[in-house]
């Protein structure tokens, strides 16, 4: 259990000294398995029963993409709405609406993630579709895999808006892998299964963030353009902080269905 806090106190610890995920209340910030079943037939696992859909080759047929598309090239990802029903339905909502049309990637740091859907641009703006936030969708099913699409807030409670966050951090330290395998899962189903930790191992990612943030999609196509992004923006800050004429831009976020973007038999 201490070791299990100090993971997370960790985490904690570096987003607070980034400015973690911000917004306007605060700062004024397994294997793969196939799948071709109905979204309809989709359900969350029964309790205790853990999967990991971010490690699936395919969703259902029917099941909703978004396809975002930003001056650096195209992102494709998956969403759970089994898991974070309300971050899917403000995300998809936000995009079907035109929200995200025209809005920019404000903070980029590279081996960590970048992070936007900010229509201030700065880290201080943005709402959810309630016009409030909605409080975190933490699932033992959903982690900070390389790839991985969350929800940003501050530090404080119900603060999510209408910015978002790609994982984009290429490895995960040994020491960092050793430490999962000693705090592995505790009675509730909190912690590192093998399965997780193999995943962190071969993809990367940011475990310290796992228990804190809402995961609601995965990235299955266009990580070379979260690299380039990463990778090529000019910042000004160790905190990431972008300067407006350097924002890479979102250009618009679609929403179609999975069978037009997998091949399925």
């Amino acid at each position: 259990m201490k070791k299990w806090l100090a993971l997370l106190l960790a985490g904690a610890m570096a987003m607070a000294a980034m400015t973690a995920c911000s917004n306007k209340e605060e700062n004024n910030t397994t294997e793969k398995n196939e799948t071709t079943q109905s979204s309809e037939e989709a359900k969350a696992p029964a309790q205790g029963e853990t999967v990991l859909p971010q490690l699936e080759e395919k969703p259902a047929k029917d099941a909703k993409v978004a396809i975002i598309e930003t001056s650096a090239g195209t992102i494709k990802m998956c969403v759970y709405p089994e898991y974070a029903p309300k971050a899917v339905e403000n995300f998809l909502t936000h995009a079907e609406n035109g929200y995200y049309d025209g809005l920019t990637f404000h903070r980029i740091i590279e081996g960590f993630m970048i992070q936007g859907g900010d229509p201030s641009g700065d880290g201080t703006g943005g709402e959810s579709i309630w016009g409030e936030g909605f409080g975190e969708e933490i699932s033992n099913n959903l982690h900070h895999f390389r790839g991985a699409v969350a929800m940003a807030k501050s530090s404080l409670p119900n603060s999510q808006g209408s910015q978002f966050y790609i994982v984009q951090n290429p490895t995960v330290e040994p020491a960092l892998i050793s430490q999962m395998k000693e705090i592995g899962v505790n009675e509730e189903g909190n912690g590192f299964s093998d399965a997780v930790i193999e995943a962190y191992s071969e993809m990367g990612g940011t475990p310290a963030l796992d228990y804190n943030y809402t995961v609601f999609g995965q990235v299955f196509e266009g990580m070379d353009v979260v690299d380039k992004i990463a990778q090529e923006t000019k910042v000004q800050d160790d905190n990431g902080t972008v300067s407006p004429e350097n924002q890479p831009k979102i250009i618009k976020i679609t929403v179609d269905t999975a069978e037009n973007h997998f091949q399925y038999e």
